[in-house]
């Protein structure tokens, strides 16, 4: 989230709303906060809820029955040391960020001239701090899941995404106060939190897991092949993956995957490319990420020829074809034995009892 004591936040109906921002460092960091307010909560779902993410790390969250603002990773607690107000401000401020939400919820009625039903208002806004230095930042809000509003910071104007949302527009830009605090936090306030928090984070963070990059091959039905490059293990989440062919990106017949968390944290991902299998040598997968000194460029090679394998594969088909004839002449031995122990004893019976007996 990232408020302090002095810190703007956004002015809507009395909402009082949460701080989100960017990063530093050599790859991108953003600092995101969602607030969610529904007209019909479930049992799984609250009238009214915030999550707010470093990264795509969730770091703090508000709990709609104590009425506060809660931390979700043990490093935020870093705060406290720094502010010893910090959650109960945060909290004071979600509080009225709640009850905003709601009359703006009853407002949203009247524009749309909705007399009931399920409805949900959110908010998301935050920064980012870009690899190469440069900041950013966005606020927006959606109505039922669609876009509604969204603040343009550099005209200092509310962009309408339909006609009930002209209303509040004209509010907004009434009121230029709103705008201009807006802009200043997105711009500074937010950056600097980020910075904090990723300074009090830094181990999970700013840490970096080298990507394990692997290429595979798929015979396709038309004579053709594809090449796919998987890359996965990695952290942070910014990667580049391009196809070269002799040495240049080659961007024909390319497919590529999400990048995609794994359970540990890291990430994984895609691409592939179809090609003549005769041209197969004249493409590798270029990788380039944090984590690695100097780039990797990978290319599919054929499985390596293991004759000591096959070797020990051999011996033991040998090994398996004698153990099983062993077996087979003791069984026929011992079955022989059982043959004569037979007759044996029935010739006693015949000059004996003159019956056998069954056992």
């Amino acid at each position: 989230m990232g408020l302090s004591q002095e810190g703007p936040f956004l002015l809507l109906c009395g909402v009082a709303a949460l701080l989100l921002g960017g990063s530093s460092g050599s790859s991108s960091h953003s600092l995101r906060n969602f607030y969610t307010s529904v007209s019909e909560p479930g049992q799984q779902v609250p009238q009214f809820f915030i999550v707010g993410y470093v990264d795509d790390q969730e770091f703090v969250s508000y709990d709609a029955k104590a009425k506060r603002l809660v931390p979700t990773v043990p490093w935020i607690r870093k705060v406290e040391e720094e502010d010893p107000q910090y959650w109960e401000w945060n909290s004071q401020r979600a509080q009225n960020s709640e009850l905003g939400f709601r009359v703006s919820l009853h407002n949203l009625a009247g524009y749309y001239n909705q007399s009931g039903g399920a409805h949900s208002w959110q908010l998301m806004y935050g920064c980012e701090l870009r690899r190469d230095g440069s900041k950013g930042g966005h606020m927006q809000y959606a109505y039922d899941g669609r876009d509604y509003i969204s603040l343009d910071k550099e005209t200092l104007t509310w962009t309408a995404a339909d006609v009930p949302a002209q209303n509040t527009k004209r509010k907004w830009e009434a009121e230029r106060i709103i705008a201009q605090r807006n802009k200043a936090y997105l711009e500074e306030d937010c950056i600097d939190w980020l910075k904090k928090y990723l300074e009090y984070g830094k181990e999970t963070l700013l840490r970096t897991e080298v990507p394990d990059v692997k290429v595979a091959r798929k015979v396709d039905y038309d004579g053709m092949e594809t090449l796919i490059c998987h890359v996965g293990g990695f952290y942070p989440k910014e990667i580049d993956i391009n196809w070269k062919r002799d040495g240049e990106v080659w961007m024909q017949d390319i497919y590529h995957g999400l990048v995609s968390p794994n359970s540990d944290g890291t990430y994984y991902t895609w691409r592939s490319v179809t090609v003549d299998p005769k041209e197969r040598e004249r493409y590798k997968c270029h990788v380039e990420h944090d984590a690695l000194p100097n780039p990797v460029d990978m290319a599919w090679e054929e499985p390596a020829f293991n004759l000591g394998l096959i070797i020990g594969c051999v011996v033991g088909v040998f090994i398996l074809i004698a153990s099983l004839v062993g077996i087979a002449v003791y069984f026929r031995k011992r079955q022989d034995g059982y043959n004569k122990a037979a007759a044996s004893d029935q010739g006693s019976n015949s000059s004996g009892t003159g019956t056998a007996v069954p056992i």
